[in-house]
């Protein structure tokens, strides 16, 4: 099936990311039962995690290196004379308020985790889940919004940046909702990697997005 496929091709990222060692052992309340997790973690596993930890993080400075190398771009090309301001749909607000209230169920869903109720985890992560689905589909309202006013990626400069931004951030950001999917729908007893540690890269990673996302309208709304 498609959807196994995706699952498949996502685990396979997270197995490379921890170089395949000591990530099939969850901590206290990261098993797929609920349970406390009594069993002894094995040798190696804060190596393990802390590889998590760099690849993470790696990913994370190659993204924002790119962006950053965008909006300097942005802000040089701005300061010409010649530069034609668009107005910005305002749905892009609500957008970003999705996204923030999307931070918040992240980390109660974590905390839902760390309490060994998986359950309540299970809703909190596919609230978060459905609220970046809601985000991209008002992206896709928003660019609807300007193509109905006439103002397409090749209108002037300040119209390419507007799609090239957030449609780079989308991208990204649906590569995370794809994330969110696998920690929800994977059972754990059968993978090599623990609930906890991806539901904690799957959150570092989307803070970030969440962060990136208020960066770049920031750099817009105040590049009119």
């Amino acid at each position: 099936m498609p959807g196994t496929s995706v699952l498949e091709d996502i685990e396979l990222i997270f197995e490379n990311i921890g170089g395949g060692r000591g990530g099939n052992q969850p901590p206290a309340g990261g098993g797929d039962d609920g349970g406390t997790g009594n069993r002894s973690p094995r040798p190696g596993g804060g190596y393990t995690q802390r590889r998590y930890r760099v690849a993470i993080t790696l990913a994370i400075v190659s993204i924002l290196m790119f962006f950053l190398g965008l909006s300097t771009a942005f802000v040089v090309l701005r300061i010409e004379k010649a530069w034609i301001p668009i107005q910005l749909p305002r749905i892009l607000a609500v957008n970003t308020v999705i996204l923030l209230i999307s931070s918040g169920t992240i980390e109660l869903a974590r905390k839902k985790l760390t309490q060994s109720n998986l359950p309540g985890f299970r809703l909190l992560w596919l609230l978060t889940t459905v609220l970046g689905v809601v985000f991209l589909a008002g992206q896709l309202i928003a660019w609807r919004q300007l193509v109905d006013e006439g103002v397409y990626i090749a209108s002037n400069r300040a119209s390419s940046f507007f799609y090239i931004f957030t449609g780079l951030h989308g991208l990204h950001l649906f590569c995370g909702v794809m994330a969110l999917l696998y920690v929800a729908l994977r059972h754990f007893e059968r993978a090599k990697i623990a609930r906890a540690t991806a539901a904690q890269i799957v959150a570092h990673y989307w803070h970030f997005m969440d962060g990136l996302w208020l960066f770049l309208m920031a750099l817009l709304y105040f590049g009119k």
